[in-house]
């Protein structure tokens, strides 16, 4: 096994506890480059002292990502066996019914993987050369320690085209579609394969919950729906009425599916979010809870300005539409945007439109996906609600 070697107080990072190493913190050669990408390697300090496992892509600015801070352990089927026994040890805490994120890529001590659970069924996404090159025993392991009935690789991703790999999807043993998903007492009749990432959106969970109390005889509108989460969960919690946004008519069709398989009625209009924003003020209606829960809108950093003029022009057009005294619940996924800069956005458009705004709570990620206290990249979603009052 190969030696990556850091330049000196480089390696300060990794003794905090970091799992990254950057193409200009090794001590190499240009003989480095040639590495096949993916390849397992040792990282030594500046003085030669071990720091710990990982693998290597030299190709990418993030060139290595530390499994773990032993140098002498193997990285096979057994390793990943206790990495995984870990992961689910802490979901089985949380959660009474099998249906979340299984693994958290650093999160969970294995960057590169994503693992979302839907009962016997798992939906795997790699995005790295080293955990691709992995892909054999972590296949062992998921079947040793969950003998799924099937499993999906939803291998089509943006990090994956930087890595140089494939873009690819594979099936392994039996899916079989629709496949409800179970959140706190609904159910949602899903594909797998159709659905957008890793097929439904966990990180939420606990924010939806947060809704409950907002929303008894009010009515709701949910903009990026998706399958109707946030707008079927309001309903479910006592609001008198729910419409759902979405530019997606398949994801539409199956929202209109699970509200009928969970005795629910839903209304749903599709189009772009901003321009149905404006359509919806023009036709004079109003929403007692207006729910804007977008993609990601700032992907990289040179998306900041952009991306933060879409998440100003999106809230506001969602307090136009609220009722006096109404609640806006403002999400990001945008890991390049803070909770801080959200929050001026909110309280900026807000004056703008002649509203008093006043935060009520906030909410991030779950708990199944864990922050890894050196890496604030896996700390990504924020939710704000928001109390909107005419002044």
């Amino acid at each position: 096994m190969l030696t990556i070697k850091l330049r000196p107080r480089e390696e300060r990072r990794l003794r905090a506890g970091h799992l990254w190493v950057y193409s200009n913190e090794i001590d190499a050669g240009p003989e480095f480059r040639h590495i096949a990408p993916g390849s397992l390697c040792r990282v030594h300090d500046s003085r030669d002292k071990p720091l710990g496992i990982g693998y290597v892509n030299p190709k990418t600015l993030l060139a290595v990502r530390l499994l773990s801070g032993n140098v002498d352990v193997q990285i096979d089927r057994d390793w990943f066996v206790r990495r995984l026994t870990t992961a689910l040890a802490l979901r089985e805490r949380l959660y009474g019914e099998p249906f979340y994120r299984l693994v958290y890529g650093e999160g969970d001590g294995l960057p590169g993987l994503v693992i979302d659970r839907y009962g016997d069924v798992l939906v795997v996404q790699i995005t790295t050369a080293g955990m691709e090159a992995l892909k054999t025993p972590l296949i062992e392991a998921l079947h040793e320690v969950f003998k799924p009935r099937g499993m999906l690789l939803r291998n089509e991703n943006a990090a994956r085209e930087l890595e140089g790999l494939p873009q690819d999807n594979e099936t392994i043993g039996n899916i079989a579609e629709p496949l409800d998903v179970f959140e706190d007492g609904l159910c949602y009749p899903l594909s797998l394969t159709d659905g957008q990432k890793t097929g439904f959106f966990f990180d939420q969970r606990d924010n939806r919950s947060r809704l409950a109390r907002y929303v008894q005889g009010r009515s709701v509108l949910d903009v990026f729906s998706y399958v109707g989460a946030w707008g079927l969960r309001a309903l479910r919690d006592g609001a008198a009425s729910a419409t759902c946004v979405d530019s997606s008519q398949t994801a539409l069709d199956v929202a209109q599916a699970s509200a009928q398989r969970n005795g629910l009625s839903l209304e749903t209009i599709r189009g772009d979010a901003l321009a149905t924003l404006k359509a919806l003020r023009g036709e004079g209606r109003q929403f007692d809870v207006v729910v804007v829960d977008p993609p990601a809108l700032i992907k990289r950093r040179k998306d900041h300005e952009a991306g933060l003029a879409h998440y100003a022009a999106l809230n506001r057009a969602a307090m136009h539409l609220l009722a006096a005294d109404g609640i806006l619940v403002s999400c990001s996924c945008s890991h390049h945007l803070s909770a801080d800069e959200l929050q001026r956005v909110l309280l900026r458009e807000s004056r703008q439109i002649g509203r008093r705004l006043r935060l009520l709570e906030s909410g991030a990620q779950g708990p199944d996906h864990p922050v890894h206290p050196a890496i604030p990249e896996t700390r990504y979603l924020k939710a704000f609600y928001c109390a909107a009052s005419a002044e």
